[in-house]
C-alpha cells in the first residue's frame, strides 16, 4: 500500500470513467445530519455549494463523468434536476443500499468498456481536480485507490476492474467503512493506493472543523451556515 504524492496526470477520456452519486438539490431532501444543527435552507445552500465545489474539479480535470442521481421525481433525470450537471451525463440510481447501487454504476461503467473508474460523492469542499487525476494516475499500477476521509470512511474509492466484494458487508455511513474495505482488499490480494486524507462535512461538527482549518473563505455559504 503506497501513499501518492505524486504530480498529477490527466487521464486519458478513452480509458477513464468517473462516476459522482449526487442527490437532487431540495429543500428538506439534501444533508439530513448537518440540516439537524444549521437548519434546512443552510444545509441546501451549503450542498449546493458542493455541488459547485465537485463539478469545478471535475471539469478542471478533464475527465468524462457520469452522474447517477437520487431522489429524482422519474425514472430518467428531468433538465432540471440536473441543471448542475449540464455538461456531464446523468442518470437515476437504483434501488439498494449504498454498496449495491454503487456495485452497479462500477458495472455498468465497466460493461460500457472503461478501463479505469472512480467514484465520488458531493461532500468534500477540499476535493480538487489533482486528487482526481493523482487516482486515475495511480489505478494504472494499483487494483485499488482509496482516498480516505477523516471521518473513517472515504471519498473516493478507483478500480480497475468491478470488484463487488468490496461493497458487501458494510455498516455504511460509520467510520468502519475504510478499514474494512482496506481489510477486504488485503483479503483479495489487490494493491491499493491512497490518496491525501479530506474532509466530507456531513455535520454541524464537520462544518465548524472545515471552517476553522479554512478563515479565508468566511463569505461562503459554506462558513456561513
Amino acid at each position: 500500500m503506497s501513499n501518492l504524492t505524486a504530480a498529477a496526470q490527466v487521464p486519458q477520456p478513452t480509458d477513464c470513467q468517473l462516476l459522482v452519486f449526487a442527490r437532487v438539490p431540495a429543500l428538506g431532501r439534501v444533508k439530513s445530519r448537518l440540516a439537524a444543527g444549521v437548519g434546512q435552507p443552510a444545509a441546501l445552500a451549503i450542498y449546493r455549494e458542493l455541488l459547485a465545489v465537485t463539478n469545478a474539479a471535475i471539469v478542471e480535470a478533464g475527465v468524462p463523468a457520469t452522474v447517477w442521481l437520487a431522489d429524482t421525481a422519474t425514472a430518467e433525470p428531468t433538465a432540471a434536476e440536473t441543471r448542475e450537471w449540464a455538461t456531464h451525463a446523468a442518470c437515476c440510481q437504483p434501488e439498494g443500499d449504498l454498496g449495491a447501487r454503487m456495485t452497479t454504476a462500477f458495472a455498468t461503467a465497466f460493461a460500457a468498456g472503461a478501463g479505469r473508474v472512480a467514484i465520488i460523492g458531493t461532500d468534500c469542499p477540499g476535493l480538487r481536480a489533482s486528487h482526481l487525476n493523482q487516482a486515475f494516475a495511480a489505478l494504472e499500477a494499483a487494483d485499488v485507490v482509496l482516498g480516505p476521509a477523516t471521518d473513517g470512511g472515504y471519498y473516493l474509492l478507483g478500480l480497475r476492474q468491478p470488484q463487488p466484494e468490496l461493497f458487501q458487508n458494510k455498516t455504511w455511513s460509520t467510520d468502519s467503512v475504510l478499514a474494512d474495505t482496506l481489510a477486504d482488499a488485503k483479503r483479495l490480494g489487490l494493491r491499493v493506493a491512497l490518496l491525501p486524507e479530506l474532509r466530507d462535512v456531513d455535520n454541524a461538527e464537520d462544518l465548524a472543523a472545515w471552517n476553522a482549518a479554512h478563515p479565508a473563505l468566511a463569505g461562503s455559504p459554506l462558513a456561513k451556515g
